[in-house]
């Protein structure tokens, strides 16, 4: 088993997705519907690296990274946004919560990996 990834989209084929590319590269995912799952997903596990969506229901990805980075288990874990916004003023909110880095959707996979390898390593 690889490292393990929390990736959390409210979109089923996003998190399909984005799995299946984790696991051929040998990682180890686990999915989240929004950031109300991912927190309670993340209560008492250890995984290397978040990649949450930005809008998502219940919780949206800027105020779970905000949650995620006043634990203190989870202080140095990367968080990557993976989001349709590219705007640069949600991109200084993701930055200004915690998030480590930001692709824009429609991804490609190697570049995706490429990110996860720099930021954990396979």
């Amino acid at each position: 088993m690889g490292k393990p990834v929390l990736c959390v989209d409210d979109s089923a084929s996003v998190r399909q997705m984005v799995s299946f590319t984790l696991e051929s590269a040998g990682y180890s995912p686990t999915t989240a519907e929004d950031g109300v799952d991912a927190l309670s997903k993340l209560a008492g596990n250890r995984f290397a690296l978040v990649i949450t969506d930005l809008n998502m229901p219940n919780m949206d990805g800027i105020t779970m990274i905000g949650k995620i980075r006043t634990m203190p288990e989870h202080a140095g874990m990367p968080i990557v946004m993976l989001t349709t916004e590219s705007d640069e003023a949600k991109k200084a909110a993701g930055k200004a919560a915690g998030a480590t880095g930001w692709i824009v959707k429609p991804f490609d996979q190697a570049r995706l990996l490429a990110v996860v390898n720099k930021l954990i390593g396979a």
